[in-house]
């Protein structure tokens, strides 16, 4: 299976950290962020594809070195368009069927993962208690995946996007519109997968984005035996 990280972001709320050092690549207890998302890919994933633009030499210098997966290659954005874009970069080298995307800068559960990549098109979530700071899943009632709503006015406990994606790269081969917000979002790819047959709602066990400082102090005390690797 391929697999492609999403690392090339600018990481702004975490400045001044990231105005030397890219987020993907800021440490967790000692190892990059990156490290520990590739540690917990299953071992069906056999190509990776790294998507960098910001301090990217750094990343490369990382994905030469690392030793999780047997063939790791940088795939450069050169003009920032979005997550969507990011990922038609990758299309002249993607071949799986089925293609697993993760954002390059949250931590996740190696054991969600591996339920993630199984069977057909699927989106990690988890349970939140602040609907209006996340994209929120909703779903049927035999768990797949009705819509997808970005930072609803709602309260209660629902189910986060976690930016981890199983998606057919026959979906992912199609054409994208541009967001009000001027860019190509891999939202609407997962909208392209609902629309064509179910898409799993795959209920994380262990997952923390970060996304600021506090989130990034919070990872050092984190038990992180569920990345694995």
């Amino acid at each position: 299976m391929d697999a492609v990280i999403l690392a090339a972001g600018l990481g702004t709320r975490l400045r001044p950290h990231t105005q030397s050092t890219p987020k993907p690549l800021l440490p967790v207890q000692g190892r990059p962020i990156l490290d520990l998302i590739i540690g917990a890919l299953p071992p069906s994933v056999d190509r990776l594809f790294v998507v960098t633009h910001y301090l990217r030499e750094q990343v490369g210098a990382y994905l030469a070195a690392q030793r999780h997966v047997a063939s790791a290659s940088e795939v450069i954005q050169e003009i920032p368009r979005g997550t969507g874009h990011a990922i038609q970069c990758c299309l002249n080298h993607l071949r799986s069927e089925q293609v697993l995307v993760l954002n390059g800068d949250d931590l996740f559960g190696a054991n969600d993962i591996a339920r993630l990549a199984e069977g057909d098109s699927a989106i990690l979530c988890h349970p939140v208690d602040t609907p209006e700071k996340f994209g929120i899943v909703f779903t049927n009632a035999d768990s797949t995946v009705e819509k997808l709503v970005e930072k609803p006015s709602i309260n209660g406990t629902h189910l986060a996007n976690t930016g981890a994606y199983l998606l057919p790269l026959e979906v992912l081969r199609q054409p994208l519109v541009l967001s009000p917000r001027g860019e190509y979002e891999i939202t609407d790819f997962v909208n392209m997968a609902i629309a064509r047959g179910p898409v799993r709602a795959v209920r994380a066990q262990f997952w923390h984005p970060i996304g600021t400082q506090e989130a990034w102090d919070a990872a050092q005390l984190l038990d992180l035996a569920a990345c694995k690797g």
